[in-house]
């Protein structure tokens, strides 16, 4: 299922003109991306990924391949090496969740760790990324969700 979503997503024009793209490394349940991220790479554009951190925050490394990720103590792979802080030179985020709505709105695993960091970045274009069957007429919502621009499935 997830062969068609990544196609979508691969040939987005935000995407496909970005240089800098911040994406997610997938866990079981959600769209399979380990492969488009390696084709972002082979195709020059600088990847991102988030690091969970302690206190529910998240920071972003450089995705350079396989080789730059290793296992947390979640079991999460992450990519290791600096942080990267140039907020402003990332192009697009492709944002996971458990399920969004038709405004955008996105329910993801209960932590706030992507509506805390991308409120540090309010202009950046997100494209959530779902499975069909996890968008939802409404999800819940408060003041602190961040909605998405667009949600692709």
């Amino acid at each position: 299922m997830s062969l068609a979503i990544i196609d979508r997503l691969l040939n987005h024009p935000k995407v496909k003109a970005a240089h800098t793209v911040l994406f997610y490394y997938s866990l079981p349940d959600e769209v399979y991306t380990h492969e488009a991220v390696d084709q972002l790479v082979a195709q020059g554009k600088r990847v991102l990924l988030p690091v969970v951190l302690p206190d529910n925050e998240m920071e972003l490394h450089e995705y350079t391949g396989p080789e730059s990720m290793q296992e947390d103590c979640y079991h999460i792979l992450e990519p290791k090496g600096k942080t990267f802080t140039d907020l402003s030179e990332i192009d697009v985020a492709l944002i996971p969740g458990m399920s969004f709505d038709a405004n955008g709105h996105r329910l993801g695993r209960g932590k706030g760790y992507y509506d805390r960091f991308l409120a540090k970045v309010p202009s950046l274009y997100k494209i959530g990324v779902c499975f069909p069957f996890q968008k939802l007429e409404e999800v819940p919502s408060d003041k602190y969700d961040v909605v998405m621009d667009e949600v692709v499935q």
